[in-house]
């Protein structure tokens, strides 16, 4: 996990060819740990904690077809690229972060 000092910056994730599609890293932002994840060569981050019981998504199943993560406690599915739950349990959406991708390196923006 990589840590910043806090929200507002961005934050090295990793080298874009460290990441094959469907991976995910985990980073903290801040207090905030957002999990990063690459669709086919697209990066998304979204809150690492379940909104419904506070499991970390980056430890889910990741479906990149169906741009989709499915919480490893009760089985809830998030929208990677937008952050909203798909079903039950959960019913609140995931916080979304901006991902870029500058000089060959993942970064994600602090909120």
């Amino acid at each position: 996990m990589v840590a910043s000092d806090g929200p507002g910056e961005a934050v090295k994730v990793c080298a874009v060819d460290e990441m094959a599609s469907g991976d995910v890293r985990c980073v903290s932002v801040g207090d905030v740990r957002v999990a990063v994840f690459n669709l086919d060569g697209e990066f998304y981050a979204l809150s690492d904690v379940c909104t419904h019981a506070e499991a970390h998504l980056s430890e889910g199943e990741v479906n990149v077809a169906e741009r989709q993560v499915e919480c490893p406690k009760h089985g809830a599915l998030f929208d990677i690229v937008t952050g909203d739950a798909l079903s039950k349990p959960a019913k609140v959406p995931a916080q979304t972060f901006t991902v870029r991708v500058e000089d060959g390196d993942v970064l994600v923006e602090g909120g």
